[in-house]
């Protein structure tokens, strides 16, 4: 899978070349258009309208190519994975992943995280590209050794699985979860790197609420 992008960095779109019966995972709320020929298999099980619904496309003998563009204005960011190392992801920021990616939500390096529970990340390990879906823009921090950075997880992207990690309340006098990031943040201690992005998704969405009641 060879991807490009354009309209970045404001509204940006992702297409992904495909080979001949090539196959990628994205998410169908996503889909702007595919060339003809491309099937097109979501899993239906759990989703509904306005969630997002995991979907395999599969390019014909002739190959083809997927648009896919993020729910929020922004950019798309492209990881290439390599297979020596990880990244833990956001999990509603993945857009679309190679066949050869693979993703665990329960990933044992998150129990001192997350404990037994599911949190807002996910592990992405093995080889091939990953397209992430940004709010807003995209930065990427490079943490020496032993530098710190606190990050509030609704602007947090990614980071590298072998970046140190801890996970806290904000204030105790604030409700707190782990599946979503509410009332958390999280330190980091270098060497690794992070990709943050401009707005958070959650805040993005509450003011388009809001926005039309006159608060």
């Amino acid at each position: 899978m060879q991807v490009r992008t354009r309209h970045t960095p404001a509204f940006g779109v992702a297409r992904l070349q495909l080979a001949p019966a090539e196959t990628v995972l994205a998410d169908y709320t996503a889909l702007v258009a595919t060339s003809y020929g491309v099937l097109v298999e979501p899993k239906l099980r759990g989703g509904s309208r306005g969630r997002r619904r995991p979907t395999t496309f599969t390019a014909p003998a002739e190959g083809g190519w997927v648009d896919l563009a993020p729910a929020v204005p922004g950019d798309v960011y492209l990881l290439e994975l390599d297979g020596l190392g990880g990244w833990c992801v956001a999990r509603r920021g993945v857009l679309a992943s190679a066949a050869t990616v693979v993703s665990d939500a329960q990933w044992a390096g998150f129990r001192a995280l997350f404990g037994v529970d599911v949190g807002f990340l996910e592990h992405t390990s093995g080889t091939g590209s990953l397209v992430l879906s940004c709010c807003g823009a995209v930065d990427v921090v490079t943490l020496d050794s032993g530098e710190l950075i606190t990050v509030e997880p609704g602007h947090l992207l990614a980071y590298t699985d072998h970046t140190q990690a801890r996970l806290r309340a904000t204030s105790q006098a604030l409700p707190q979860s782990v599946r979503t990031g509410d009332g958390l943040v999280l330190d980091f201690a270098g060497p690794g790197q992070l990709v943050t992005q401009t707005r958070s998704p959650r805040s993005f969405a509450e003011w388009l609420s809001t926005s039309g009641d006159g608060r």
